[in-house]
């Protein structure tokens, strides 16, 4: 089952429906500030000037609409606006579709692996101990900023944040594996990844293994 082609794929967009389907109308300045205090910055990429145009592309495409204009003193005009049916049938429409059907979103990280063995061994081991690094601070810090949240908010306003935590956990568990691997030579290849590294010359295994891919054709093609 694959996810539908929507109008608007911008997770933000997403987050404008949910807040509006809480309450009756907000301002986007208002908007932005409710998803700092619950912490989405972890999981959302707020950026105040984008969510003007985000707002205006929901009211294009019929899913938001102007509720309300305050002005107050010689303050500028704030503009609120509400949920309308459409955006609320596409808000848990979109949310359904995201929730229940996996999507490959091609993480850089993996095209980084899929093409390292450009770069020596080594030098792939310590920009790996680099990134592991980096990683358990960023852990650190995310585990802080969570210890604070879950005094002033219910946890299920942070389960996206907890699944982000958990998913640097498992990387850093997966790179120190890889990094033990390839230190003690029981990674499979690595021998031959070193002898390219030393030589110039693409090892006679790797030679026979690319015959052999264009013997048996490329996945999905009938030999």
């Amino acid at each position: 089952m694959a996810a539908k082609r929507r109008k608007l794929r911008n997770p933000l967009a997403l987050a404008v429906l949910v807040l509006l389907a809480e309450r009756e109308s907000m301002h986007p300045y208002e908007i932005a500030q409710t998803l700092r205090q619950r912490g989405k910055e972890y999981s959302i990429k707020i950026n105040y000037g984008s969510l003007y145009t985000v707002v205006q592309n929901l009211q294009k495409h019929g899913f938001v609409e102007v509720a309300d204009v305050q002005r107050q003193g010689n303050r500028p005009e704030r503009t609120l606006y509400a949920l309308t049916p459409a955006g609320r049938e596409e808000m848990l429409d979109w949310m359904a579709d995201i929730v229940s059907v996996p999507v490959h979103e091609f993480p850089i990280f993996e095209t980084a692996l899929s093409l390292m063995g450009v770069l020596p061994p080594d030098e792939v081991a310590a920009l790996l101990e680099q990134r592991v690094n980096t990683l358990e601070v960023r852990a650190a810090g995310l585990r802080g900023a969570l210890g604070k949240l879950w005094e002033t908010l219910p946890r299920v306003f942070l389960v996206e944040s907890e699944y982000q935590l958990h998913m640097i956990d498992a990387e850093v568990e997966w790179v120190r594996g890889f990094l033990k691997e390839m230190a003690d030579g029981t990674l499979s290849g690595v021998d031959a990844w070193r002898t390219w590294h030393s030589t110039g010359e693409v090892p006679e295994e790797w030679r026979e293994l690319e015959d052999q891919d264009h013997s048996r054709g490329r996945p999905g093609e009938t030999p």
